[in-house]
């Protein structure tokens, strides 16, 4: 007998609530094996790849690509015992079931966890209305004998279940929104059922629950002129992420930026007699490199930097774990150097070679851009002199760092062309005075001045 076996959309360690399906390199009717790739998918961070738990055949993709999925929904079957005849599809179990049925047979770090696959049917339990009206009941007839049982102790109809078997079945069931949009609905007494949602795939939106709270007014201006000229793209993905932290981040921790001219030029001279040095002829360093070393020297002097904001405590942190801003074709991402404070400046190097690499080709594990200590974004790749960057969500400070040129500078009283450079640093005066973040900028300032100077910390 076939024995089918449902890969429902796992959560990838991320505590996402759904994923863009990229590219399918299965289609029905391929033998697979165990571990063999069978679908690249695009989180709210980056591009994942998920392995196949099972060996068989595929017998049905449930999901096209561009198609958003949630969490928990089924997007391939396969037949695990395919010397026996092919069953319909439509006979496949659901996605909570398939789950439970096939033993949570996932290869590790992609299996749902087991409130993910409960989660969603009990969603559907607790919505009797909606499922009530799935199945009518025709009314009694008027001349049926009187009952001594009131209406409300009547059998409810839901003795004969329906359990939605597919995705859209089970959204057809539960108001599709984000938990933080149920929680603002809550808070908002709005209730989503009444609701239609204007996001992608009918998803109910921040903005949904608002209006239907305070009614805007009608405006009065007729619509613009709408064709060839205007391009609009959905948003989603590291882009609709991002925007999210960025926003969090911005009205949640109070910013304060401070700036600092340098003059680097010893920096760049030190970085030219490296090319000749043996230990460094096969490596690229950067000025990005020196501002990573510089950071996590200065660090050790205000560790406050390095410190977070847990509401009735802050959280300080012995090991700097540095964020690198990295734009993609995907949109902006802070891939992390783990223990970036215990290496090297070659190290650092090489570290940051690789990161940028894989960032840029969008293949930076989600788990390479999660728990970080602070951030550096280097916006002096694009030729811009500074910026007030916004603080990563769960960090205390972010230093950008500007486009070094060459400027007239003051040398021992006298006026010089000089290799200078503008730093920026972000940080949250909840965690960080500012004689703290001044000093911290100081020291990072001083290093890149003067690389000696790294000799005293």
């Amino acid at each position: 007998m076939p024995d089918f076996k449902v890969f429902p959309l796992p959560d990838t360690a991320e505590g996402l609530v759904d994923a863009e399906i990229l590219t399918w390199h299965i289609k029905p009717g391929d033998e697979v094996t165990v571990n063999q790739i069978i679908v690249e998918i695009e989180t709210a961070k980056a591009a994942v790849e998920l392995p196949c738990p099972w060996a068989g055949v595929v017998t049905e993709l449930h999901a096209q690509p561009g198609e958003t999925v949630n969490v928990g929904a089924p997007i391939v079957t396969i037949d695990v015992d395919p010397g026996g005849a092919a069953a319909p599809a439509a006979t496949a179990p659901a996605p909570a079931a398939a789950a439970e049925q096939n033993g949570q047979a996932m290869l590790v770090g992609y299996g749902p966890k087991a409130a993910t696959t409960k989660r969603r049917p009990r969603k559907a339990a607790s919505a009797p209305a909606a499922a009530t009206a799935t199945v009518p009941v025709a009314p009694p007839p008027s001349n049926a004998a009187p009952s001594n049982a009131t209406p409300s102790a009547a059998p409810p109809v839901a003795a004969t279940p329906v359990v939605p078997d597919t995705p859209a079945e089970l959204l057809a069931l539960v108001p599709l929104a984000k938990p933080p949009v149920r929680k603002l609905a809550k808070e908002l007494g709005v209730d989503l059922r009444s609701l239609v949602g204007t996001g992608e795939g009918g998803v109910i939106t921040r903005e949904d629950v608002q209006r239907a709270s305070a009614p805007e007014p009608v405006s009065a201006l007729a619509p613009g002129p709408v064709g060839s000229r205007e391009r609009r793209v959905p948003v989603r993905g590291v882009r609709k992420m991002t925007a999210q932290a960025m926003v969090d981040s911005a009205f949640t921790a109070p910013h304060v930026t401070e700036f600092l001219t340098v003059d680097v030029t010893p920096m760049m001279e030190f970085r030219a007699k490296l090319r000749s040095h043996p230990e460094f002829r096969d490596v690229k360093v950067t000025p990005l490199t020196f501002a990573a070393k510089a950071v996590c020297l200065a660090v050790r002097r205000t560790p406050d930097v390095n410190a977070a904001w847990a509401g009735e405590e802050i959280v300080f942190k012995d090991y700097v774990h540095l964020g690198i801003a990295a734009a993609t074709p995907r949109g902006l991402v802070v891939p992390k150097i783990r223990d970036a404070d215990a290496m090297s400046l070659r190290e650092l190097a090489v570290a940051l070679e690789a990161l940028t690499a894989t960032a840029r080709d969008g293949r930076t594990p989600p788990g390479d851009m999660v728990g970080g200590t602070f951030t550096i974004t280097n916006v002096g790749v694009f030729g811009v002199d500074t910026g007030t960057p916004i603080i990563n969500p769960g960090e205390s400070a972010i230093l950008a760092l500007g486009a070094i040129r060459d400027m007239p500078w003051v040398v021992d009283g006298e006026l010089a062309v000089r290799k200078v450079c503008q730093l920026a640093l972000s940080f949250d005066h909840r965690v960080i005075d500012g004689q703290q973040g001044s000093q911290f900028l100081a020291d990072v300032g001083a290093l890149l001045a003067d690389p000696a100077m790294a000799i005293a910390y």
